[in-house]
């Protein structure tokens, strides 16, 4: 088996979730049986047991408070859209219930659960009803709605003594800045912030948890009112606001220590992550050893040890704990290290574009090079281990990640920069890159690949349609393809991000959409294109790809499509390695 797709294959687990009242029950995500599952784990025995069995495997789950029992989301195939249930923590043959009565299926919108284990919040959304939030008494209960609007809101948290309710909500229109609002379970409003009022530039808030303390009314709360992502402490019930005042650059997020006297930061900043503990007593900053990579995510244990999932672009993912050793370490084959990333910066058009390269060790260009085009947009790569890229590199291929305009992690105004001329964008600032990695000497000019999934796919297909000389070859992965039907056809939480992108709906701003089109341009594509597309996918659904490679057919050009029976993307290794060879076998037959 070769190297690239034991990383694929070597079983890997998810940062353990653990119950606030019995730490010892956690909850964690495994590909141990080639597809990804919940499994639970009992610290206090050792005992591991898988959760969840499903075709199209499953990630989305919540444990109780109490650590009796285990939520987890029911679709279908990856579709996204169903309900909850539940089954015990201990387990038990037929175990699984639907966790609320009375509750269509919907997309999730967040969910909160009380530390007695009786009462729930669920969030819900549809096409038809927009969001709305339901509050469960106790098991069994009818489901009460507290809260219903058309446009995209969520469920934040539930306060330790489930008396409040934090909702993120973006009533004003704009997805991608929300407003907070906190509640009684009955629906009456406690309090309100919005970043949004007032101002030239809107800011975004979001919830980052109730203090875990017993009567404590404090909320964590994720503001950009310094042009970064950060927190503050914002009581809800005398209205008062604490500005941490974190004096670190780049985007800081925040989590409550179990006693509420000190907070977990997680510091990201140019690809890479770091930890630090905020004692309140004497407001400083104490950096929590980590090694050099990127931190996916940590958790401060009632013992004051830190748990950390972390990764470097050589390196495999593992759970570390600040006592010392691996916390958690799955059985079976280890998946082979990578090569490191070089940072790259260059001057863009909107600023100095950061980007990551790998290549195989002691190659010399040029060379055959993929440009990796990460998703999202509200997103950017890092030093994190990733087995895709690090494929390409194990076939000699140099690749290339760029954090474009509308990524994360550089900046409100770097984030916000992606508005109405929405794909172009960004291709501005790839371009950039692909310029450098020509002219650097890394990139045969004649053998760059343009790739992506998602967003990347988007930006894959805008790419060779709008940049035709600059590409050789396009691989676009659950891509939006066809712009105005995506819109249509869309989960509701989308259509609201691309309003909010674009200015409007493709009835009310019609160029701007067929300017950010990938059909628009498909009969300028002189490179041959491969799409993968899942079947069942909510958020880049299959009709408007099918329209593009309609038109492709139609004018001779070359192309593969490969249809699967899931959604966006999928949880089964087996599946995922042969979408990855394809693409390769695709690049090999067609790169001269």
């Amino acid at each position: 088996m070769p190297d690239w797709e034991k990383r694929f294959r070597a079983p890997r687990v998810s940062l353990p979730d653990w119950a606030e009242d019995a730490p010892d029950r956690s909850l964690f995500v495994s590909n141990a049986t080639g597809t990804y599952e919940l499994y639970a784990w009992d610290r206090a025995t050792g005992e591991q047991r898988q959760v969840t069995d499903r075709a199209n495997g499953t990630t989305d789950g919540v444990l109780s408070p109490d650590g009796e029992w285990i939520w987890w989301f029911n679709d279908t195939d990856g579709d996204e859209f169903g309900v909850w249930m539940r089954r015990p923590f201990l387990g038990g043959d037929g175990a699984d219930e639907p966790a609320v009565a009375g509750l269509e299926p919907s997309y999730p919108a967040g969910l909160a659960l009380a530390r007695d284990g009786r009462m729930s919040v669920v969030g819900r959304s549809t096409d038809e009803e927009g969001s709305t939030i339901h509050v469960v008494r106790s098991p069994g209960a009818d489901p009460v709605e507290i809260y219903r609007h058309r446009e995209s809101a969520g469920v934040g948290d539930l306060s330790h003594d489930g008396s409040l309710i934090a909702v993120e909500h973006t009533e004003h229109g704009d997805a991608m800045h929300s407003a907070l609002r906190v509640v009684r379970p009955d629906g009456s409003t406690v309090a309100e912030l919005d970043d949004t009022e007032g101002g030239t530039v809107e800011l975004g808030l979001e919830v980052l948890g109730f203090a875990p303390v017993e009567g404590d009314t404090r909320l964590l709360v994720g503001h950009q009112r310094r042009g970064r992502w950060e927190p503050m402490v914002w009581d809800v019930a005398s209205g008062e606001e604490t500005d941490l005042a974190v004096e670190l650059p780049g985007d800081v997020s925040a989590e409550w220590y179990p006693d509420g006297s000190a907070l977990l930061i997680e510091h990201s900043f140019e690809a890479r992550s770091e930890l630090f503990r905020y004692a309140f007593a004497a407001g400083e900053l104490i950096e929590v050893e980590t090694p050099a990579g990127s931190v996916s995510g940590a958790t401060a244990r009632p013992d004051g040890s830190v748990e950390y999932l972390w990764s470097s672009a050589a390196e495999p993912p593992v759970v570390r704990s600040t006592t010392g050793g691996v916390v958690l370490d799955p059985p079976g084959m280890k998946a082979p290290a990578s090569v490191p990333v070089q940072d790259v910066w260059v001057e863009g058009p909107g600023g100095r574009v950061h980007a990551l390269v790998q290549k195989p060790a002691d190659a010399s260009g040029p060379l055959p090079t993929v440009f990796e085009v990460h998703g999202g947009p509200t997103w950017h790569d890092s030093d994190a281990f990733a087995a895709g890229p690090a494929a390409w590199v194990d076939h000699g291929y140099a690749v290339v990640r760029v954090n474009y305009r509308g990524s994360t992690g550089y900046g409100r105004e770097w984030t916000d920069a992606l508005k109405h001329r929405v794909g172009l964008i960004e291709l501005e600032d790839i371009a950039a890159v692909r310029e450098w990695a020509v002219t650097s000497g890394l990139a045969d000019p004649d053998r760059i690949v343009l790739a992506g999934g998602s967003w990347g796919g988007y930006l894959t297909l805008l790419g060779i349609g709008t940049q035709p000389d600059a590409w050789a070859l396009g691989l676009a992965a659950v891509p939006v393809a066809d712009y105005v039907t995506a819109y249509h056809d869309e989960m509701e939480a989308l259509k609201a991000m691309d309003r909010t992108l674009l200015g409007g709906t493709p009835e009310e701003v019609p160029e701007r959409f067929e300017a950010s089109s990938p059909l628009t341009y498909v009969d300028a594509v002189k490179a041959p294109v491969y799409i993968s597309a899942g079947v069942n996918d909510p958020r880049c659904p299959i009709q408007q790809v099918d329209n593009y490679v309609e038109r492709l057919k139609a004018r001779d050009a070359v192309h593969e499509v490969y249809r699967y029976d899931a959604g966006h993307g999928s949880l089964v290794v087996g599946e995922r390695i042969k979408q990855v060879r394809l693409e390769l076998d695709f690049a090999a037959r067609h790169l001269r």
